[in-house]
């Protein structure tokens, strides 16, 4: 299948707007990606026809709903290869999900002289509720270093293992800097020692590296507003076994069994982490995004990416005093980088008015960034539905900028 990138962009409405009176460049694809207008119509045609509760209703629409629902489920879950759909738990995104596991598992399994090893590339995300609930049992996160150039440190990590650790917690690709760390290779070393692994997959399902059964770990989080979905949608999937063995996180509708004021008895799989009414419309919206995706050419995605970044990078190494950060073979289509001398939210704001945009700052990754001994970055982060001619805009835009800073 030939991949035709005008054809695609035209199915994202989006991006064919003009801002400060130039033609939209979207190179923040990291934050939240565009969506596409399948999905678009799949939200507006729930609320227009199908809109109902689900599960409990007795009527036509609540049936129709309910269908939707848990075919998007089954739908997930076949896009990111779990074993069985009711490993797959709807929340509002990566954030949530790693809450989740903190406290529901965390609180279970963590007590004082354990350790949490967290990556120093993580997100605040995957920090944050680590510290909390660590802070709440007596046990410790400590940080897996990296290296120079960004990647982390497997010989240090190696170290890191022992016996005392009960979870390591890393994003499968940094927000920061795009480096695709080796999940398969940590997940072995920390199931040597006993230790459960949970992957923040926000960012590596957007560029199809999502598949839970080879890459071996027991929780995967990802959100689906950086799938080509709606916000405030995302899932967990976690081992069956363990998702049975945790105590219910929120209560309310949806995951009990029975309530008596004797005693409460919750829901089976996957609906006792799932208290009140669901974000339906997202979650059957997000189905439609990854569909959407299934009738593409998943490979030459893939290598179209490939050839953005190679020459992203090829324009960022004769462009003087430019530094990219995160150099390693295994990235996903990410330009993270400073300017000798520019504040990296001046760029962005001037990048703005040509009609580019990126993120700027430290990208939730504050950690990550003093590592690497600065305080933010310029992040272009690229999809599929970006081309060559974008990135000559950027390093262009790039150029006039400089101009007017220096």
């Amino acid at each position: 299948m030939s991949l035709d990138i005008d054809k695609i962009r035209a199915d994202f409405p989006a991006l064919h707007q003009t801002v400060n009176g130039r033609p939209l460049v979207y190179l923040d694809n990291g934050a939240t990606t565009h969506k596409p207008q399948a999905m678009i119509d799949a939200l507006v045609n729930f609320y227009s026809l199908d809109n109902s509760n689900v599960h409990r209703g007795a009527h036509a629409l609540s049936d129709r709903a309910t269908e939707k629902f848990e075919a998007a489920r089954q739908t997930l879950a076949e896009f990111i290869n779990a074993p069985e759909s009711r490993s797959v738990i709807w929340t509002r995104g990566s954030t949530e999900s790693i809450n989740l596991v903190a406290y529901s598992w965390g609180r279970q399994n963590l007590s004082k002289g354990d350790r949490v090893l967290v990556s120093m590339l993580e997100h605040h995300s995957n920090i944050v509720p680590w510290q909390l609930v660590a802070q709440e049992v007596g046990a410790e996160v400590v940080p897996i270093p990296i290296t120079d150039e960004g990647i982390i440190d497997l010989q240090a990590y190696e170290a890191l293992l022992d016996d005392r650790v009960k979870m390591v917690a890393f994003a499968h690709v940094s927000n920061a800097l795009g480096v695709i760390h080796p999940v398969q290779k940590m997940v072995e070393m920390a199931h040597r020692v006993g230790a459960k692994v949970l992957v923040d997959g926000a960012q590596g399902a957007g560029h199809f590296l999502a598949d839970v059964q080879q890459l071996g770990c027991d929780f995967y989080t990802f959100s689906g507003h950086k799938l080509f979905g709606p916000t405030g949608i995302g899932a967990l999937y976690g081992k069956a076994e363990l998702l049975e063995a945790m105590p219910p996180w929120l209560g309310g509708g949806e995951m009990i069994e029975s309530v008596s004021f004797a005693g409460t008895t919750f829901n089976k799989l996957p609906f006792k982490f799932e208290a009140g009414t669901p974000n339906i419309a997202d979650a059957i919206a997000l189905a439609a995004s990854i569909h959407y995706l299934n009738g593409l050419d998943k490979q030459a995605l893939i290598d179209h990416e490939a050839q953005l970044l190679a020459y992203a990078e090829e324009k960022a190494k004769a462009f003087e005093g430019m530094r990219v950060l995160g150099v390693s073979h295994e990235k996903v289509c990410v330009l993270s980088f400073v300017l000798d001398g520019v504040h990296s939210a001046d760029l962005g704001m001037l990048l703005d008015q040509q009609g580019i945009a990126v993120r700027t700052g430290n990208h939730c990754a504050q950690p990550a960034m003093e590592a690497l001994g600065v305080d933010g970055s310029v992040r272009a982060s690229f999809s599929f539905y970006n081309t060559l001619s974008e990135v000559d805009r950027l390093f262009e835009a790039l150029e006039k900028a400089r101009e007017f800073l220096i």
